[in-house]
């Protein structure tokens, strides 16, 4: 019978079935971040259990660490946070598993770092708690988000109780017009079949604008996935994936049994799917959201929908008919395990090259990691930030969810890089528009609400 990657992947991580429906099913890797990590060690210990293969577990300081340069090793964004980074430090020693400190130069936000140390492969199967783990389907990986008590059990029996989804494809055919990007891709989709579109199924994403993308673009767009209500998303691997793993610290050699396997992993022709969604490519516009979820989403320029809720309007200080250009903003931000990966810098940095962000405007950018910091700055990226006026942080997920501490000032207006505009996503009371990188560097320089094609040619030609 034919089936569709999912189904394949689903069938080789089957350990039995677990009853009413649910399977168990084998977990090769588990990802720790310290916001929860620390907390699931320390209960997993004091119940008694042990990790059971401490080598298949990785923790990993993202969540609540400062993004200030020059930041403290047990430095938090939070008040109180150092405590977390600390017990997780101490809790991840004491059980014996991988640890990749705040001081670390692998260190970064867990969804970048995994794809970037080879953790995460074609085939495996991985699980974390925390819901962009989704992410890393993109890699052909069966991975999704998990709560801290799953977790906990992962740790202790190798294995997880899980029912399987039903299954979506997503097909994108065409090419994408020039300028538009993975992320409006996946805004486009959510805001034209809703934020619960993806029922919960496992999404397999295709077509020829999937293929065209690099593979930090079918992370972003996987990463996505859970804001369409998705369990989890996946991209049958090809030979740019396996390009990308190779070589990785924690991958298996180049010449490996695996490395030819995993482009295999892919759906049969006629594998059936429960619900299909075709999408044309060359219609997806640069995309920004208008209100408090991503689909609340819409062309870049475009009118705000005349039915939109009037709870989402009142927040976010816009009414029904207007268009966001030109809106003046007060915040700039560029990071996040969505758009905080060397090529989202890249494509900022391109718009910001001779030019200032404008008075009045904060902005920041936070790589993904250690290692995309690195990479920029060898490229001399970091400059053209700083010179530009952005703030160069370290890191972390500061920024992209607001854990107390440092933000934006309360009623701000700022166009970020990042995936939710929930209420207070940001920071009691900031009004966060989603929106590409360059995006976001072009609204940096200008104040307000703008494409980078609107922008006056730069002062200063690049050298």
């Amino acid at each position: 019978m034919p089936q569709t990657l999912f189904d394949k992947l689903w069938a080789q991580h089957r350990v039995c079935e677990a009853g009413d429906g649910y399977d168990l099913i084998a977990i090769d890797r588990l990802l720790l971040h310290e916001r929860t990590g620390g907390v699931a060690l320390k209960s997993l210990r004091e119940s008694g259990h042990p990790v059971r293969d401490p080598s298949r577990v990785f923790a990993i300081m993202d969540h609540i660490v400062s993004f200030r340069a020059g930041r403290g090793r047990d430095e938090a964004r939070s008040p109180g946070g150092e405590a977390f980074i600390t017990e997780t430090r101490h809790m991840a020693k004491a059980a014996g598993i991988h640890l990749i400190d705040t001081d670390d130069p692998n260190q970064g936000i867990v969804h970048v770092v995994a794809p970037e140390q080879g953790i995460a492969l074609p085939g495996l199967s991985l699980v974390c708690p925390d819901s962009h783990t989704c992410s890393l389907g993109a890699l052909g990986a069966l991975a999704w988000g998990i709560g801290s008590s799953e977790a906990e059990h992962a740790m202790a029996t190798g294995v997880l109780r899980v029912q399987k989804p039903k299954q979506m494809r997503v097909r994108i055919d065409g090419a994408l017009p020039l300028g538009s990007s993975a992320k409006d891709i996946a805004l486009h989709l959510i805001s034209r079949h809703g934020a619960g579109g993806g029922q919960r199924c496992a999404i397999e994403f295709c077509g020829a604008a999937v293929e065209a993308l690099d593979v930090e673009g079918r992370l972003t767009l996987c990463n996505l996935a859970v804001e369409f209500a998705a369990f989890s998303a996946v991209i049958a691997p090809d030979r740019k994936v396996l390009d990308y793993v190779a070589g990785r610290p924690f991958a298996p050699d180049i010449e490996s049994t695996s490395f030819k396997q995993w482009l295999h992993l892919r759906s049969d022709h006629a594998a059936r799917f429960d619900h299909e969604i075709v999408l044309n490519a060359s219609e997806i516009q640069p995309q920004m959201s208008w209100g408090t979820s991503p689909e609340e989403s819409g062309p870049l320029g475009a009118a705000i929908p005349g039915d939109a809720r009037p709870q989402a309007l009142d927040y976010m200080g816009v009414q029904s008919g207007q268009a966001l250009t030109g809106l003046e903003i007060g915040g700039a931000f560029i990071g996040s395990c969505t758009n905080g990966r060397l090529s989202d810098l890249k494509a900022a940095a391109s718009v910001l090259i001779g030019r200032r962000v404008a008075d009045g405007v904060r902005a920041v950018c936070v790589p993904g990691s250690q290692h995309v910091r690195a990479k920029a700055e060898a490229l001399g990226l970091d400059q053209v930030f700083k010179q530009a006026g952005f703030e160069w942080g370290e890191p972390g997920c500061a920024m992209c969810f607001y854990a107390g501490g440092e933000t934006f000032a309360p009623g701000t207006r700022v166009v970020s890089s990042t995936n939710r505009n929930f209420e207070g996503r940001q920071g009691p009371g900031v009004r966060t528009h989603l929106t590409s990188p360059a995006i976001v560097a072009a609204c940096a320089v200008a104040g307000k609400i703008c494409a980078p094609a609107d922008l006056p040619l730069p002062a200063k030609e690049p050298a």
